[in-house]
């Protein structure tokens, strides 16, 4: 497998000394192609930053992530947006759909907001595989929060984005919705060949993934890999 994101010496503080918050504190990991990552942390570990810079919706105060051999912080605001609507795709915690909008017009607005065509049979494909074929007219009001999760889902797919960045997806959801989102998220993936990075507070959810990264106080304390788990976390990489 290829590497497909790679952070270096990530950090990000806010203030200035002695008053100093290090949200990041020096955060070092590579994800490869086609994996399924989970990192976990309590609140206020970082997770949530972390993922914000890995996605660059945020700014470090130092270090570098490079997607697909590019490094972002060096594009400017129309590069960026550019790029990540085309390589990254989000499946934000509150869903982020557009209440105007129907579900299938949710799902196509990344695609259309780039000027390219939508692959019908692509999303046909996506929306058969998470069973939205009959909600595609309904607005976000009249959907469940499940329905709603696998529209932003669907959408986060349907533009063939390199990366999936899920921030606690399942937060909203009630435990067996839950279990159903993450187990079609994690096939939708293996099947459309995505790298999903997803945070969660849930060390349960976290080993459905390939690779679980704990992180506590902008600090990464533990990695584990899909082979280790099997073994527990006392066999982890540190």
């Amino acid at each position: 497998m290829s590497t497909i994101l790679k952070a270096v010496n990530l950090k990000k503080y806010y203030g200035k000394e002695p008053n100093i918050t290090k949200a990041l504190d020096g955060v070092t990991m590579e994800v490869e192609q086609g994996e399924f990552v989970a990192i976990i942390g309590t609140s206020g570990s970082g997770k949530s930053t972390l993922l914000n810079m890995i996605g660059g919706l945020d700014v470090p105060t130092s270090g570098s992530v490079v997607i697909r051999g590019k490094e972002i912080g060096k594009m400017n605001d129309e590069q960026l947006t550019i790029f990540r609507r085309r390589n990254i795709g989000f499946i934000f915690q509150d869903y982020n759909l557009v209440p105007i909008l129907n579900a299938y017009q949710n799902i196509i607005l990344p695609i259309e907001l780039d000027g390219n065509k939508v692959d019908r049979g692509y999303v046909d494909e996506i929306i058969h595989f998470l069973h939205l074929e009959e909600r595609l007219s309904n607005l976000p009001a009249n959907m469940s929060g499940g329905q709603q999760q696998r529209v932003a889902i669907a959408r986060a797919l349907a533009a063939k984005p390199a990366i999936i960045l899920a921030d606690e997806p399942t937060g909203n959801l009630d435990s067996k919705t839950s279990q159903d989102v993450l187990r079609l998220l994690k096939v939708s993936c293996q099947q459309f060949n995505q790298t999903l990075v997803m945070i969660t507070h849930n060390p349960e959810i976290a080993l459905m993934a390939d690779c679980m990264i704990r992180i506590e106080d902008g600090h990464i304390v533990e990695t584990a890999k899909e082979k280790m788990m099997a073994g527990g976390m006392g066999n982890a990489e540190k």
